[in-house]
């Protein structure tokens, strides 16, 4: 039997509308993390879209970094120990904040799809909400990338998937 996942999506910000199909993607991705880490438990997962200046100012309150940036986690737990919802035992993960806007331009930047870049965003934050860390470099992060790319290829979402077209298509 497959373990609940409950994926709450919240939209606090007005500067792009999202895309048809995007809450979808962002639960498969949240259930796909923890299926790849073989995590057995009921887990909540909580994910907000935000504007620029709103990330900025997490960014600044929760890491003394002031500056906007793509994406915040915010792990509930430690060593795999998460607290747990009192009503239904859910393990509580923590909380993903994207900037929509950021994951926009870094979409063109790269590339990909808006899609891939929200997939990319949120995969990297349940991993991170999962203890895993890329901020000292080395192995850790390598490790890191590479569960990522293997989740996303998973979904269908590779890596540079727009370069690639059907002999049909040209």
């Amino acid at each position: 039997m497959k373990e609940k996942i409950k994926v709450i999506i919240a939209n606090d910000q007005k500067d792009v509308k999202i895309p048809t199909g995007v809450r979808l993607l962002v639960r498969r991705c949240c259930n796909a993390v923890l299926t790849y880490e073989g995590f057995g438990e009921p887990a909540e997962i909580s994910v907000t879209f935000v504007d620029d200046d709103t990330i900025h100012e997490l960014n600044r309150q929760h890491r003394n970094v002031d500056s906007s940036t793509d994406v915040l986690s915010f792990p509930l737990g430690e060593n795999g120990v998460y607290d747990k919802n009192l009503e239904t035992g859910a393990c509580l993960l923590g909380d993903i904040v994207i900037s929509v806007p950021t994951a926009v331009r870094q979409a063109e930047t790269y590339g990909h799809s808006l899609q891939r870049e929200i997939g990319f965003l949120t995969v990297h934050s349940m991993l991170h909400l999962l203890g895993y860390d890329h901020v000292n470099g080395g192995i850790e992060a390598v490790r890191m990338r590479e569960k990522e790319e293997r989740v996303l290829t998973e979904l269908g979402l590779k890596r540079n998937e727009s370069y690639y077209m059907d002999s049909e298509e040209a």
